[in-house]
């Protein structure tokens, strides 16, 4: 960065501490500057990590790394992080193949404490590190870093629960990002120490009320907001005294971008022998204007054009995109919608349908267990329920799928967005799971579409299913219509029933949703070594098109080569083999699919490559297995 550069003396963990304080602006400057060039080419969680850059900065200068421990929530603004603990010269493969991942990693770091990508799992893995540090004697500090949206997911509400049993140190630092606050506000910061029991809190809350009413427009707006659920969570837990009645100690708000403060601040707090909580206020996105004036758009983003904000967009309309499309034209023609969210109307396409019918869509925060059980109880009502989530996230709800929802039969729709290979994301966004765990559930139907005009026709055909039905689908641009690509008629949807896109003999590829466009690729390499695939969009993995697998068995086909972007144990392919098996049928099947593993991050086709997912990898295992067969 030059001889002048701060952030040059920062090469491994805890250098930070010889830097003098005089020059924490520089640094904390020369990080911002390194995270927005590197996300504006690699795309990442920009303003949650921008937000905290003073408030890493603190902790680390407070903190032994990697003896003492420090665990972000879902992690995504962790970037500061890494750059401080020795990852700053790899940064530039943030998010890439074999790079440096979008979020903490054990194995990339001994400075990561845990691995973390989803929502409100932080309070318990730090609780579960305090009692392991007590009972072995141990002594290091703890520090669990919190959103104020993350808590308004019942999990952080079930630890905080049961740190009652903490008799030592465990420092909270909830980080609120938010919540608009005066100058005047932050002063309060000074009297930490004096707000020490619910007495002085109490008058702080006065002043806290008076100050606000001093700014114009803000105590209105604020008066506002406690309506949405995010404030509502901030009521409860900090002006209602909260995590005081749980016997956690509470303190702040605090500036959260003055760092000389929160050293002092911290270094205070680790010498309670309790829990505590830091309330700090930051600014999401601070120090770049865009991201500055549009939080949620830079909240998670592609790559960007640093002088003006905007994305690079990749031509073509995304799968999220037409599922918005079909929401609203539903809520139109159907007053019995509703659609629901984990606390991602943007991200899973939801905003539009939330305008425009705004008494029915419901926003549950970050609870996915809440949401499908609510969505449950909508049913029962006689409402027509659409919960809208990713795929990874909706794994944290399967108990109340199977319980309250398809044990009853009740009619809910799952739209399960991110379906498959996610890209850099990585391992705890993939959504290679929900095919083999929503397939061993009773009374599931599962469908994908191969395009986006599927998906609006399955949206449809949903709607009028009286039974759990989930709709699957991936990240990204999708294409528009491969049937008319493929020269053949559309045929209706009918529950359990495949649609043949290429007649061929021989050998057959049958795919799951977004995999039938990488079929029909594998389909044409094929057949220029001769052979005549035929391609076959299967449309419902559950229940499965049993007649299709029967009459390639009339007709002689000799191989089956199933494709899917789901694990293959549990999945789409096994579901045909076992079929096949307990049939007798003389068909050899292949399965094109994720291996046994988590995989990795990257460019999805740098993925599909990697394990053998690929049109060309099907097509080279398909004419292996033939041409295997013709010699024997």
């Amino acid at each position: 960065m030059g001889s002048d550069s701060v952030l040059d003396r920062i090469n491994k963990p805890n250098d930070i501490k010889s830097i003098s304080p005089e020059d924490y602006p520089k640094l904390a400057s020369e990080i911002r500057k390194l995270i927005i060039r590197t996300v504006s080419r690699t795309g990442g969680h920009l303003a949650p990590s921008l937000g905290v850059v003073e408030l890493t900065m603190a902790l680390h200068v407070c903190l032994d790394l990697p003896q003492d421990k420090l665990i972000w929530d879902v992690g995504h603004q962790a970037y500061a992080h890494k750059i401080l603990t020795g990852r700053k010269d790899d940064f530039s493969t943030l998010r890439q193949y074999k790079g440096i991942s979008g979020f903490p990693k054990m194995e990339e770091s001994s400075c990561d404490a845990f691995d973390t990508g989803h929502s409100t799992t932080s309070l318990s893995a730090a609780l579960g590190y305090a009692k392991a540090r007590d009972i072995k004697g141990e002594k290091y500090t703890i520090a669990a870093v919190i959103g104020d949206g993350a808590m308004t997911g019942g999990m952080a509400f079930e630890a905080l629960n049961n740190m009652e049993m903490l008799r030592s140190n465990l420092i909270i630092i909830l980080n609120d990002n938010t919540m608009s606050i005066s100058r005047n506000v932050g002063g309060f910061s000074q009297h930490l120490t004096e707000m020490r029991t619910k007495e002085s809190y109490l008058d702080f809350k006065d002043e806290l009320k008076n100050a606000l009413g001093k700014v114009p427009k803000v105590g209105d707006r604020l008066a506002g907001m406690l309506r949405q659920s995010k404030d509502d969570i901030r009521k409860a837990l900090v002006q209602d005294g909260f995590f005081e009645g749980l016997g956690i100690r509470y303190f702040g708000p605090v500036d959260g971008h003055d760092t000389v403060g929160l050293i002092n601040i911290i270094n205070s707090l680790k010498r309670v022998n309790r829990p505590v909580v830091l309330h700090v206020v930051t600014q999401k996105g601070r120090g770049y204007k865009p991201a500055e004036e549009n939080p949620d758009i830079f909240h998670g983003i592609g790559a960007f054009d640093i002088k003006t904000g905007m994305p690079v967009k990749s031509p073509g309309r995304s799968w999220t995109s037409a599922f918005s499309d079909k929401m609203v034209e539903l809520g139109k023609d159907h007053p019995d919608v509703a659609a629901i969210t984990a606390a991602m109307p943007d991200g899973t396409g939801l905003k539009a349908f939330q305008v425009r019918y705004p008494d029915r869509f419901f926003d549950v925060g970050i609870a996915e267990q809440h949401a499908v059980t609510f969505a449950a109880g909508l049913a029962a009502g006689g409402m027509k329920p659409f919960f809208a989530v990713y795929s990874s996230f909706l794994q944290r709800a399967f108990d109340q799928i199977v319980h309250d929802v398809c044990l009853q039969k009740l009619p809910v729709v799952l739209c399960i967005d991110r379906a498959g290979l996610v890209g850099q994301d990585g391992p705890t966004h993939h959504g290679t799971l929900d095919l083999s765990y929503l397939s061993a559930v009773p009374n599931m139907t599962i469908c994908a579409p191969m395009d986006l005009a599927e998906l609006s026709e399955m949206m449809e055909f949903a709607y009028h299913f009286e039974a759990p039905i989930a709709v699957r689908y991936p990240r990204g641009n999708g294409p528009e219509d491969l049937a008319a690509e493929c020269g053949v008629e559309r045929t209706p949807l009918e529950t359990g029933k495949s649609m043949t896109l290429v007649k061929g003999s021989c050998v057959a590829f049958a795919a799951a949703g977004g995999m039938v466009q990488t079929a029909l690729e594998a389909g044409k390499i094929l057949s220029e070594r001769g052979y005549e695939p035929e391609v076959i969009n299967a449309r419902f993995i559950k229940p499965l098109d049993t007649e299709m697998l029967d009459r390639l068995n009339s007709e002689g086909f000799e191989l089956l080569v199933t494709m899917e972007d789901n694990m293959i144990r549990g999945g789409f392919g096994e579901a045909c083999a076992d079929y096949i098996k307990s049939k007798n049928y003389p068909i050899k099947v292949i399965h094109i699919g994720v291996p046994d593993i988590f995989a990795e991050q990257g460019s999805i086709g740098e993925l599909k490559e990697a394990l053998g997912m690929d049109a060309a990898a099907a097509a080279r295992e398909a004419a292996k297995e033939l041409e295997s067969e013709g010699e024997a």
